[in-house]
């Protein structure tokens, strides 16, 4: 029997998790306040996920870089590439929070996008 130890990053009140398990099956998940805190531990033990922030080059725009992030959570061991990816990557001005930046980067199906706009020069 194994024990993980968490904290909970889904909201300020980062709660301390222990999930108890046997191999790959879930035997308990405590210390969590919400439904949110267990769906976080479970997932974080045996797929952990994060959504990726970072910012893009732009060309022709009134600001150098816009942010941007990935649309959905991406597996955490694919976070290196996807990162790769998107600092080889650059768009042209204008930007329109929403836009899509990348499509399927890293291969992983998922799509940057920006979370701001910046217009053209």
């Amino acid at each position: 029997m194994e024990k993980r130890e968490l904290t909970c990053i889904n909201c300020p009140m980062g709660c301390r998790i222990t999930v108890t398990m046997e191999g790959d099956d879930i035997l308990s998940v405590e210390g969590n306040t919400c439904k949110r805190g267990f769906l976080y531990a479970c997932n974080e033990v045996k797929s952990p996920v994060r959504t990726v922030t970072t910012t893009i080059k732009v060309t022709g725009g009134l600001s150098d870089r816009v942010s941007c992030k990935t649309k959905e959570a991406v597996p955490k061991d694919k976070i290196f590439e996807v990162m790769e990816v998107i600092n080889k990557a650059s768009c042209k001005a204008p930007v329109a929070i929403g836009d899509v930046l990348i499509e399927d980067c890293a291969g992983t199906g998922i799509l940057v996008v920006a979370t701001k706009a910046v217009g053209s020069v």
